[in-house]
């Protein structure tokens, strides 16, 4: 069947991988249990090796295998074999599925394979605590605070003054205080957790904020259109938002799409609250026509 020549080549691919990994691990805690997880998915392909003809040989893509080794370098190794096991529960499904159909004496030998996938990988995972997960709630704290903020605060100086280079600067300053603020907030916070280091989650939260912030200003300054600044803004805060809700979805199984969402309907609702705020108090005071340079 060609099932099996898929989950044969599947089994050879995880094998590979891990193997891969495991010789640039530097941690030796971390080395051993890549090790383990390749020796388990090398079981699980000679398994399927009896039910594939012999003339056919798996082979590993090298972009694949290299995209991989660049996420963890980028992201760390949690998130990298987060990612590689996203598809399991569709490969446990289809293993349930096949049982009925293997030789009666291998359906033993399938159910424990299936139990490894359920149970053992997910198990290891859990046991490499990587620094950059331990802090990653600070750095999306710093990115997602710093996104909502400062993309109202752009947003409300639409209605104050047509002046990009006051809004940015605008945006920079409150940035900068604000991110001061967080990363206090994150000291104190990470004062009562003890897998926690507090100089470490408030440089996170800070580092993460202040460059959100100029990111977020960059647009500013490179033109004077002050609608056109902001929508790159946008478009950039749109973009640092998945990128860190797809780590996040990753790393701790949630949904991507519902995580985006709701991220991007605060970030909206934040920037129309603060655009008519802005409005009003420029009509109020009639500062706009005052600061148009």
């Amino acid at each position: 069947m060609e099932d099996f020549k898929i989950y044969y080549k599947d089994e050879y691919v995880d094998h590979k991988v891990y193997r891969e990994l495991a010789k640039r691990e530097k941690n030796e805690h971390r080395k051993k249990l890549l090790q383990s997880l390749s020796e388990k998915e090398y079981e699980h392909y000679q398994f399927w090796s009896k039910y594939v003809d012999d003339s056919y040989v798996p082979k590993v893509n090298r972009f694949f295998l290299f995209s991989l080794i660049i996420l963890k370098f980028l992201f760390g190794l949690t998130f990298t074999l987060k990612l590689l096991e996203r598809h399991e529960k569709y490969v446990i499904t289809n293993y349930k599925n096949l049982l009925p159909l293997l030789k009666e004496k291998d359906r033993p030998i399938l159910e424990s394979i299936i139990k490894d996938e359920q149970e053992h990988e997910n198990f290891f995972v859990s046991q490499l605590d990587e620094r950059v997960v331990r802090y990653m709630s600070f750095i999306v704290l710093g990115l997602a605070d710093a996104i909502i903020e400062i993309t109202g605060v752009h947003a409300g100086f639409l209605g104050v003054t047509s002046s990009t280079l006051i809004a940015g600067i605008a945006g920079l300053v409150v940035g900068f205080a604000a991110a001061i603020s967080m990363a206090s907030a994150s000291y104190l916070q990470a004062r009562h957790d003890p897998t926690k280091k507090p100089i470490l989650s408030a440089f996170f939260t800070g580092i993460a904020y202040i460059a959100a912030v100029t990111l977020l200003a960059l647009p500013y300054f490179l033109t004077k259109d002050m609608l056109y600044a902001f929508t790159v803004s946008l478009a950039f805060a749109i973009i640092m938002i998945a990128s860190f809700t797809f780590y996040g979805a990753v790393v701790a199984e949630r949904s991507f799409s519902r995580e985006f969402l709701l991220s991007v309907g605060l970030t909206f609702g934040t920037a129309l609250g603060a655009f008519l705020f802005g409005e009003f108090l420029g009509g109020i005071f009639g500062i706009k026509q005052y600061i148009s340079f």
